[in-house]
């Protein structure tokens, strides 16, 4: 689970089980401190269990920065500079951020009503264990050019909206709509078809231009759903050919042994492919390989073909 070798598949799913639901019960503890009665109440079960968690985080950063040299990227193998390339790696920022508020808290003055709220970015460690956290940051990658272009043409329309409404409802509403910026705020409500009702134009001008504006933003959203939708549905059959890549490689020589499914189960794993899915590419490629789908042997050399 750390990087090193050696863990069995049994005890790396009971560790990283045990780590979920304890970020997903520090997030719990966070919302329900918020509540006073409860705080006042329960206040040093909440301090202890924090302290605990902390312990627990801390020894899973600091496992985590020791055995980066053992990961595959070869980015993390010098000794010193690996563990610090590692160190300013995104996940690793996660778990760092998932400890700093309590150690700030020590050695800053904060307020401590901020410390406890910062603890809920612990939640932002999940992404490490959730497989469509994995594929969306793949696909933010692999999209990052049209996802830019988008967000580019979105500021563009709302600077243009916000300039065109604070022009036509200035003179009318110079409280409301006092200046652009104050302005962009009505431009972003209205392009996500919210509808907040706080500011609402009443000239007939800025009536035009508040449903032009409302059915462009109908448009607006669904532009960049679009291309997520489309990444992530390109991302997974890459990580599904990727796949199928290293089933055909494995059964190159008409078998698959021992050492090659734990190869396959690593691969699996990391291209974030559940069981279900490389099952259904490992039996599509035994199948058109003529093998059989139990044992990966050729079927001409199967007792079963032989008997027939």
């Amino acid at each position: 689970m750390l990087g090193g070798e050696g863990h069995s598949d049994l005890m790396v799913k009971v560790v990283d089980s045990f780590l979920i639901g304890l970020v997903v019960a520090n997030v719990v503890a966070v919302v329900l401190e918020s509540i006073e009665h409860l705080s006042l109440a329960h206040g040093p079960v909440f301090h202890a269990f924090d302290l605990a968690s902390v312990a627990i985080f801390s020894i899973e950063y600091g496992l985590r920065m020791w055995t980066a040299v053992e990961l595959d990227d070869p980015r993390f193998h010098h000794p010193l500079w690996g563990r610090l390339r590692w160190a300013t790696s995104p996940m690793a920022v996660v778990d760092l951020l998932a400890v700093l508020p309590f150690y700030l808290g020590i050695f800053v003055e904060m307020d401590l009503r901020a410390i406890r709220v910062l603890r809920v970015l612990r939640v932002f460690k999940l992404g490490r264990y959730s497989m469509a956290m994995n594929v969306m940051g793949a696909v933010a990658r692999q999209e990052a050019r049209s996802i830019s272009a988008v967000l580019f043409v979105m500021m563009v329309i709302l600077v243009l909206t916000s300039s065109l409404i604070y022009l036509f409802e200035h003179r009318a509403q110079p409280h409301v709509f006092s200046d652009i910026p104050t302005s962009m705020w009505w431009a972003v409500v209205t392009l996500t078809t919210l509808g907040y009702g706080d500011m609402v134009p009443v000239t007939a001008m800025g009536r035009v231009l508040g449903a032009l504006t409302a059915i462009l933003g109908v448009g607006m959203i669904a532009l960049p759903a679009g291309v997520l939708a489309s990444g992530f549905s390109e991302q997974m059959r890459i990580r599904r050919e990727e796949y199928r890549e290293a089933v055909e490689k494995a059964l190159e020589d008409g078998g698959i042994d021992r050492g090659e499914r734990r190869v396959l189960e690593r691969t699996r794993r990391t291209l974030q492919l559940s069981e279900e899915e490389a099952s259904l590419i490992l039996r599509q490629s035994v199948e058109t390989g003529h093998l059989c789908p139990h044992c990966a042997k050729p079927l001409r050399h199967h007792p079963r073909s032989e008997e027939e």
